[in-house]
């Protein structure tokens, strides 16, 4: 099983494989049609193609209309059928890819483990390093049966914006913010209208995790590395613009040996929607 990241070759090995099934997770958060376009021009024999905002997020807004942030998760009833009408059963390999360093790849991974799914991985260098190895792309869309994947316990962990609130005066829990640091400083105001970051949080740039190539850091260094920004990873909190690059250096910390840091979902599009909400810069 793998249940972190998946070399190219690997992958390549077990195209044939009748029980993997390959997710292409490409998107842009300007051009969001431009993922669907990039599967449809070249993608990984057999993937099939997710969407982050139809498949991996809910609505923006409540029934009551509050705003959840600009990637919240859907209940789990919704994503457990999206990943049925993929084909994925109980005991399916799942391989996300994308071509940005894993950073969409690791939101499915990441949802794919809330859901009770240990059998995902990221695709180590996404396309990229597919095709720099010369591995074969295609335009052909697969025809997949309906899968009956169960929902089992949760293998990850999740908290709200009420938690993180108690959290800046209890200061129980390390809360990591993985956006760039122009963004965490309150300086990119095309990514973030309202800029500045959440009191008393870190900054871990989701991008320091990758090598020049594009592929994660071996896990040692990303240990060593990381014991500088969290001391417990049992008492860490991972946050980003959306609750999706987050995803990205939970992945970091389970390739590093060290599970057991939550995910703020909401993160800073949720939390500076509500003026009440403290921010620092």
């Amino acid at each position: 099983m793998y249940a972190t990241l998946i070399s190219t070759q690997e992958l390549a090995s077990h195209l044939q494989d009748s029980n993997w099934v390959i997710l292409d997770c490409r998107h842009d958060l300007i051009d969001t049609q431009a993922g669907q376009t990039a599967y449809d021009k070249a993608h990984l024999p057999g993937a099939q193609f997710v969407h982050l905002d139809l498949s991996l997020s809910a609505p923006k807004h409540a029934p009551d209309g509050t705003f959840r942030g600009r990637h919240p998760l859907p209940e789990k009833s919704a994503f457990i059928q999206t990943l049925r009408t993929l084909g994925i059963n109980d005991d399916t390999q799942v391989i996300a890819y994308d071509a940005h360093g894993g950073m969409y790849a690791a939101r499915l991974w990441w949802m794919l483990r809330w859901v009770g799914h240990a059998a995902v991985a990221v695709l180590d260098g996404g396309l990229p390093a597919w095709q720099a190895q010369n591995l074969p792309v295609t335009t052909e869309v697969p025809t997949v049966q309906a899968g009956n994947i169960q929902l089992h316990p949760a293998l990850t962990a999740h908290v709200d914006a009420e938690a993180v609130m108690r959290n800046i005066e209890t200061a129980e829990h390390t809360l990591v913010d993985a956006r760039a640091a122009d963004r965490f400083r309150g300086e990119n105001e095309s990514m973030d209208p309202v800029g500045g970051h959440i009191p008393g949080a870190n900054n871990r740039f989701f991008k320091d995790n990758l090598q020049e190539d594009g592929r994660f850091k071996p896990a040692e260094q990303l240990r060593f590395e990381w014991a500088g920004v969290v001391p417990d990873a049992n008492r860490a909190i991972m946050q980003c613009g959306s609750g999706v690059t987050a995803c990205h250096n939970l992945l970091a910390l389970e390739v590093a040996g060290l599970s057991g840091a939550a995910l703020y979902p909401g993160s800073w599009s949720e939390w500076c929607a509500d003026p009440s909400r403290p921010v620092s810069k």
